[in-house]
């Protein structure tokens, strides 16, 4: 008998995602292409490109062991792939679930497939559409609200958990000055044959740190980690959410992102567990509240966000920001910020920051330097373990550079070296003063902090939100020496001398 193909892409690497749901191995054959093209076209880190082939290496052999005749090909592209397949397999037909991405969805609708709709998310751009109705704008936590009620998540009745919507404010706490040893360990699987030919393969075009098995590959092994943190982090981590530490680059996050983004791990299923555990008293309300709104609330935002904007959305640059990546980006050696060798040494060790170090520290660097958005939004996409086109064109061109002029945040997200000191032990110790405006030693962040909103002040001092810092920029009395010291800044930024 003829079989319909299901053509996987390699991020939906889940039995229960879209066209592969009702798929069966007595109906349905399993095409998977691993695109040579694609893996050669950029410099992954090798953690990244390990992350996502292995991933997708593990995942057809899952469907093996289910029944399914699997054709794992590889091939320069994906259209090259799928043509080869028919001629060497002739299905019925070739469905496919909604690509993840604007590019993949363009490539799809240029060939003859059945696209089916994804339940990839929990709020299909359809539905966003619908909650939109006629408004232009809309705030995340509208949104986030709307998703409690409509999904019946953390509500009590028509209330929510505990009477309150948002703990944030209680998220909030600098690092603990002892104790940076407090929340567990992560995880760590020992690689195998599939691991090494793996690395082997990709490692010609590739930078960072070799992978140790710190990311899991296979549903079952990202259901462990899934399970490890719900019973043993989430407890411990709504307070120092938004802490930053040199000795300690996890803390008490989830590191799931990968898998949800993959496809190994499905958000229902997250979200379900950490509320169960929140129910049967075991996690408080802050930690359970403040990591379920990071899923339902802001991942979802984003998604629809991208799909709402493209493609013209991911070219956009507001500031005209167009200082060139620096060496330091690549090189954490390269420089004697701390909180910046800190940062890209996490990322060059393990392809990840957490969140504040990927906002407050990268991005907020990157935007009061004025580096070019796009180039920033390629950087990240080829870095983190996590990314993906959806992920990083929001929050890179709208949450972290305002190179949106507003579409998705209303301020820029910049500070100065103060709130580095505060949310952080980066500080104490470093090279560069925090307190200092000029000199050789002035912290680059204070600098650069108050010379954006002085390079920007006809912008912004008409924004209610950061109004009070342009006219604090406006009365500095040594403004003008500041900005000679930003030039300075910027030019050792590409010498490597920063």
């Amino acid at each position: 008998m003829t079989k319909q193909t299901v053509w996987v892409f390699g991020d939906q690497l889940n039995r229960h995602i879209g066209a592969l749901r009702d798929a069966a191995p007595e109906s349905h054959q399993v095409l998977i292409v691993e695109s040579r093209g694609k893996i050669a076209s950029k410099r992954w880190h090798i953690q990244r490109a390990h992350f996502l082939v292995a991933s997708m290496r593990r995942f057809a052999e899952e469907l093996r062991a289910e029944g399914f005749d699997v054709d794992y090909r590889f091939a320069e592209t994906m259209s090259l792939g799928l043509a080869a397949h028919r001629t060497e397999y002739s299905p019925s037909g070739v469905i496919i679930t909604e690509p993840n991405s604007y590019t993949a969805r363009t490539l799809v609708a240029s060939l003859e497939v059945e696209v089916v709709r994804s339940n990839q998310f929990l709020c299909h751009p359809d539905e966003y559409a619908e909650f939109m109705g006629t408004r232009k704008t809309i705030k995340m936590e509208d949104f986030y609200r709307w998703q409690r009620r409509r999904l019946n998540i953390m509500m009590d009745g028509n209330e929510p958990a505990e009477g309150q919507w948002n703990f944030d404010a209680e998220n909030r706490l600098p690092p603990p000055k002892t104790g940076h040893d407090r929340w567990p360990t992560p995880h760590v699987y020992e690689l195998d044959e599939l691991d090494r030919q793996v690395i082997a393969g990709v490692a010609g075009n590739t930078w960072g740190d070799v992978p140790t098995g710190g990311w899991a590959t296979t549903r079952t092994e990202a259901l462990e980690r899934m399970n490890f943190f719900i019973a043993e982090i989430l407890p411990m981590f709504g307070e120092h959410e938004d802490a930053m530490l040199k000795s300690n680059w996890h803390l008490a996050h989830s590191l799931l992102s990968p898998y949800l983004n993959n496809g190994l791990l499905l958000p229902g299923e997250v979200v379900a567990a950490a509320e169960v555990a929140y129910r049967r008293g075991a996690v408080p309300i802050n930690s359970a509240e403040g990591f379920i709104r990071q899923i339902i609330g802001w991942r979802e935002y984003i998604w629809n966000c991208y799909w709402r904007w493209m493609p013209d959305y991911a070219e956009l640059n507001s500031l005209e920001a167009q200082v060139e990546i620096p060496p330091m980006f690549m090189d954490s050696a390269s420089t004697q910020m701390a909180c910046m060798k800190s940062v890209v040494g996490h990322v060059e060790e393990r392809s990840y920051a957490h969140h504040i170090e990927r906002l407050m520290v990268l991005g907020n660097f990157s935007l009061i330097a004025g580096i070019n958005p796009q180039q920033f939004t390629q950087w990240m996409w080829h870095s983190f373990i996590d990314a993906a086109e959806w992920v990083m064109v929001p929050n890179v061109i709208g949450m972290s550079q305002y190179a949106d002029g507003g579409m998705l945040a209303t301020k820029p997200y910049a500070s100065g070296g103060a709130y580095i000191d505060r949310m952080s032990d980066h500080c104490k110790g470093c090279f560069y003063d925090r307190k200092k405006r000029v000199g050789e030693d002035a912290c680059p962040f204070t600098v650069l902090y108050w010379d954006f909103f002085l390079r920007h002040e006809q912008r912004f001092i008409k924004n209610p939100r950061v109004a009070r810092q342009v006219r604090a920029a406006q009365q500095l009395a040594d403004k003008n020496e500041l900005q000679v010291t930003a030039v300075s800044i910027i030019k050792r930024l590409h010498s490597g001398d920063l």
